[in-house]
């Protein structure tokens, strides 16, 4: 039994709330406008994080002198930082209980399109049947539509990344993570690589709108 079994009420209630979009809809935009919805649902958090994210930006320069200064002196060094973060109404880990926050919701998603309980993958999308995996694709149907959905998450990715550089909090390597994303569609059926690129788009757009 997997540990995401736990998640199944939840699984079967957003199941229910997609199947109902799909007789308004085709499936695959019931899919899509169902994780518009849940992340729109979200994106007080979000911003909640993103405040955390602008606020460690600001002191960074501060945060990189005071480590220049007490090099040598770790108690001191630590003393200095929590009066910052105090100071600027901050902290180290300011923007994890977000995050944290948000799992669940990712979690219910990532397993309902996944294992679709209610035959949600005998759906198709481009007449390609939602079930159906990379590993397991063997018509020029399903090749084209896993490469057009491998295209638009790797361009997503790039994007990221490209902005991620420009970030005073982001260390150098930690940006190319952006691509793990792309990398984990090729384990999904298209359901859900489906979800995923909605989702990354959304965090994208998201990403812009409160940084800009």
């Amino acid at each position: 039994m997997s540990v995401l079994s736990v998640l199944d009420p939840a699984v079967h209630l957003a199941h229910a709330a997609v199947a109902a979009l799909a007789t308004a809809v085709p499936t695959a935009a019931a899919i899509v406008l169902f994780t518009l919805a849940v992340r729109a649902a979200l994106h007080p958090l979000a911003r909640s994080a993103a405040r955390a994210e602008r606020a460690r930006t600001r002191i960074a320069p501060r945060v990189a002198r005071l480590r220049e200064r007490h090099a040598k002196d770790p108690a001191r060094l630590n003393r200095e930082l929590l009066a910052l973060h105090r100071a600027e109404g901050t902290g180290p880990l300011a923007g994890l209980l977000p995050a944290l926050l948000q799992a669940p919701f990712f979690s219910v998603m990532y397993r309902l399109f996944t294992t679709a309980p209610g035959h949600l993958l005998d759906a198709t999308l481009a007449g390609v049947p939602l079930g159906t995996r990379p590993t397991t694709a063997h018509t020029p149907a399903q090749f084209a539509l896993f490469a057009a959905l491998e295209a638009a998450l790797l361009a997503l990715a790039w994007y990221s990344a490209r902005r991620a550089a420009h970030s005073p909090t982001t260390a150098g390597p930690t940006r190319w993570l952006a691509f793990g994303t792309p990398l984990f569609a090729l384990l999904l059926p298209a359901a859900g690589a489906l979800y995923l690129l909605t989702s990354t788009a959304w965090t994208t757009a998201e990403r812009r709108y409160l940084h800009r």
